[in-house]
């Protein structure tokens, strides 16, 4: 049991770094392609906002992905130690894939990432007849899904309208356009330190879910998701954003469509909007599909041909292959622990 607790720990700390190099890292990035933040400080408010929304909101989504996918209590009642290996798989499983897509500088979800393994070892659990396919919580998973395909366009249409409504107000107007651009880096500041505490709240979960799940079972905590739980997580996520971030920063940054400030700021207001909403609801969403839906958005109200499609149709390939990916190592890496243990 002691091997199996700090072997989970540390898969739950390579998964937040995870987070932080994939993940955290696109949702900052349209301030570092309009050049409102440099990637030094975006690291800066991503230390402190993300410990914020973490700690106080990060519990809501904890517990979605923790007990609400996999009956983990039925499970745990009869046979706790597969809970321990099953959310070892999930976090092992979910890690690697995002490892492999930031290396070729996709931007992933983690969210699918996560949901998606800790969904393959339930099958397994039921393939082996430890629980019923019918006991999987299938309602969740189908509101955790919608909620992928609804925050793009949230995102896209939130920001569309915003940006719409600025160029009417101020871009259309003004004499000088480099003059409100310039007001608007400001501003764009500020929108990325509400993206890092939208960010933090809801996709913490991803890596200490799993984690406090097996904790849980184990002992080690209760049924609360303990703050040293979610510190560890924020922490993880800043030291991925600061060691490898760099790699996504630049694809959501510069390659899907030109940024300027308030573009930059349309695109993160929308996306930190959606992403606390549906904190706030529990459900963890992918701040990946919903910053990418908010930077189209923007793209689109220049016209269709400001947006890079080659690289739109490449993220959105990427998207399609992350849960069933997921899934298929989650459940090969189960049977394997099962095996070792």
């Amino acid at each position: 049991m002691d091997l199996l607790v700090i072997a989970i720990i540390l898969a739950g700390l390579y998964m937040a770094w995870n987070i932080g190099a994939n993940d955290l890292a696109n949702a900052m990035g349209t301030s570092v392609g309009t050049g409102a933040l440099t990637i030094k400080q975006v690291i800066i408010i991503a230390a402190v906002f993300e410990f914020l929304g973490a700690v106080v909101f990060g519990n809501r989504v904890t517990s979605t992905i923790a007990k609400g996918i996999v009956p983990i209590d039925m499970i745990s009642s009869i046979h706790p130690e597969i809970v321990v290996l099953g959310m070892l798989a999930s976090i092992l499983a979910a890690s690697f894939w995002v490892t492999l897509a930031t290396f070729y500088n996709l931007p992933v979800s983690t969210s699918h990432s996560i949901v998606g393994s800790v969904l393959g070892f339930g099958l397994i659990a039921a393939f082996n007849g430890i629980i019923s396919f019918s006991d999987i919580h299938w309602v969740v998973l189908v509101k955790i899904i919608a909620s992928w395909f609804v925050s793009p366009a949230l995102g896209a249409i939130f920001a569309y309208l915003i940006f719409s409504v600025i160029r009417r107000l101020y871009l259309h107007r003004a004499s000088d356009m480099p003059a409100v651009e310039k007001k608007f880096l400001f501003l764009q500041v500020i929108t990325g330190c509400y993206i890092a505490f939208a960010h933090g709240s809801n996709d913490v979960a991803n890596a200490v879910g799993p984690l406090s799940a097996a904790l849980n079972v184990m002992g080690v905590t209760g049924t609360e998701v303990p703050i040293w739980v979610l510190v560890m997580g924020g922490l993880g996520m800043v030291i991925g954003m600061a060691t490898w971030g760099y790699k996504v920063v630049e694809t959501i940054g510069s390659k899907i469509t030109e940024l300027t400030p308030t573009r930059g700021f349309s695109a993160q207001f929308a996306t930190a909007s959606v992403v606390l909403l549906h904190s706030y609801s529990s459900l963890p969403i992918s701040t990946t599909h919903t910053l990418v839906g908010s930077v189209i958005g923007v793209g689109l109200a220049g016209g269709l041909a400001a947006v890079d499609l080659g690289v739109i149709w490449r993220i959105i390939s990427s998207w399609i292959a992350t849960v069933p990916i997921a899934a298929l190592t989650s459940a090969i890496i189960f049977v394997g622990l099962e095996v070792i243990f």
